[in-house]
């Protein structure tokens, strides 16, 4: 038996309702804040992850699905992350020009060769935002607040918004010369890869994992230390704004992100009760990036919700069940002539916009009446040869037990 990949998932359809009304509701809230949807590739130039997300990152380093294009000569992969594709695209549509800003989200998988656990698989699904061309704290607090609606709209009260900011260029140099200094003089208790980031992106060992990296990371300098003015005024403003906003967070300087593009203000909503894989939401600002895609100076502002670590909070929290459809109507039908006038009736009651369901297996009768009891179909007509001669059959309440006689060929409901 073939099976499917490792790290991969079937969402079947007892599950999608519940994907289709997180989607949904995740649809709705980014257009009330004014976001339209952008669709890009499931694939680009590696050179645009290279450059946009960083090549000391994990991802870029060893998470991508990178392969030879085969009828020319380039390099492709398949996209890990939304935010560097959305930059691409404004820059080569010509949009960095429109009136600002510019407000897109999208819904769309996304491809890490990681290791699989709960809330982590190689292919995973996103709910992300971008906003483009506002250095304003305002612009921050706008994106926030969207995912904060999100998450209070699919009834999660167990997340917590943390938020911290990480300096831009004018202060970032004198914080990275303070952790290479903290954690130089811890060297031997840092894990390889740590030891690696030492050297290229020391920013990224406040992240690490390992109990001992750990320790080291909650003994170094806090970023929030060492803001320039600007940065200080802008977090300061921040607060101020989600304070006015009735939005609760709490400061903390471990929050840094895992992508290069990331400047000044990062935050993450974290889940209670859902194992490791806590973060639901995560974002940022990254003033640099369209820029170094070749672009305009053009700030942006953004964030990415994984859907499966959703529904696993949603499910933590006993707010994972929705009510699903069920047909209106179940025609029960008995040999050939009945089951062509039911098929009939089942099509001509689709048209008007009824959920209609007719026996396509060929079930006995009392087979077919315990299949419109399962699927709980709220009426079942049963239709025999006699009824195809009177052209008349009796329309039953599945809840009551209540028949009523209808016509054949002018039946509505």
């Amino acid at each position: 038996m073939i099976q499917r990949i490792k790290g991969t998932m079937d969402i079947l359809p007892s599950e999608t309702p519940l994907w289709r009304y997180i989607e949904g509701i995740m649809r709705e809230e980014a257009e009330k804040y004014g976001y339209g949807e952008i669709r890009t590739p499931t694939f680009e130039n590696t050179e645009l992850f290279v450059r946009g997300v960083g090549d000391t990152t994990d991802v870029v380093q060893k998470e991508m699905y990178t392969f030879a294009d085969r009828d020319e000569d380039r390099s492709i992969s398949l996209r890990p992350e939304g935010t560097a594709s959305v930059a691409r695209a404004i820059i080569e549509n010509g949009k960095c020009s429109d009136p600002m800003p510019l407000k897109y989200y999208y819904i769309i998988s996304c491809f890490r060769h990681e290791k699989p656990q709960a809330g982590r698989s190689r292919e995973f699904y996103q709910f992300g935002t971008e906003m483009f061309g506002s250095t304003s704290p305002a612009s921050d607090a706008t994106a926030i607040a969207l995912a904060s609606s999100v998450l209070r709209r699919l009834g999660l009260k167990n997340v917590k918004l943390h938020i911290n900011s990480i300096g831009c260029k004018e202060c970032r140099p004198a914080y990275r010369a303070s952790l290479v200094e903290h954690f130089s003089s811890r060297r031997d208790k840092l894990c390889d890869t740590c030891k690696t980031r030492l050297e290229k992106n020391p920013l990224r060992l406040l992240d690490c994992k390992n109990p001992d990296c750990r320790e080291g990371a909650e003994l170094a300098p806090k970023t929030t230390e060492h803001l320039c003015p600007s940065c200080e005024r802008s977090f300061n403003l921040l607060k101020n704004a989600l304070d006015a906003m009735k939005i609760d967070y709490v400061v903390d300087s471990s929050i840094v992100r895992g992508l290069d593009y990331y400047t000044g203000t990062v935050f993450e909503f974290i889940a209670d009760g859902i194992g490791a894989q806590s973060t639901v939401c995560g974002g940022g600002r990254y003033d640099g990036l369209v820029a170094s895609l070749g672009g305009p100076e053009l700030s942006g502002i953004g964030f990415a919700m994984g859907i499966t670590r959703l529904i696993m909070a949603m499910r933590e929290a006993g707010v994972d069940k929705i009510e699903t459809k069920t047909p209106k109507v179940y025609i029960a039908a008995m040999g050939e002539g009945a089951m062509i006038k039911g098929l009939e009736i089942a099509e001509r009651l689709r048209r008007e916009g009824v959920f209609a369901e007719c026996d396509v297996v060929g079930r006995s009768l009392k087979a077919q009446m315990k299949y419109a009891n399962k699927i709980s179909a709220e009426y079942t007509l049963i239709i025999g040869e006699s009824e195809l001669e009177s052209g008349k059959a009796q329309l039953r309440n599945m809840q009551n037990g209540e028949q009523s006689e209808v016509e054949l060929d002018s039946f509505v409901i």
